[in-house]
């Protein structure tokens, strides 16, 4: 950790500590968060679009009413 203050160095030594990690593999973490670096895949498809419309005071849909389902075609 060359040419770093050593403030930043206490301070990366302190939340790798608490995070029960060395300082190197601290530091790939905060750099991977900070790339955009995360899975790729949400852990769920509606807890994503729910965080994404969140900051927005979220989205009331009116819902179309439910009819019974048609009978599939035959094709005989």
């Amino acid at each position: 950790m060359r040419n770093l203050d050593e403030g930043l160095k206490r301070r990366l030594s302190i939340r790798a500590a608490q995070n029960g990690r060395s300082v190197e593999d601290e530091v790939r973490d905060i750099l991977q968060t900070a790339l955009g670096q995360q899975p790729a895949v949400p852990e769920n498809l509606a807890t994503a679009i729910r965080a994404r419309f969140a900051p927005l005071g979220g989205v009331e849909l009116d819902l179309p009413p439910r009819s019974p389902m048609r009978k599939p075609p035959r094709f005989d």
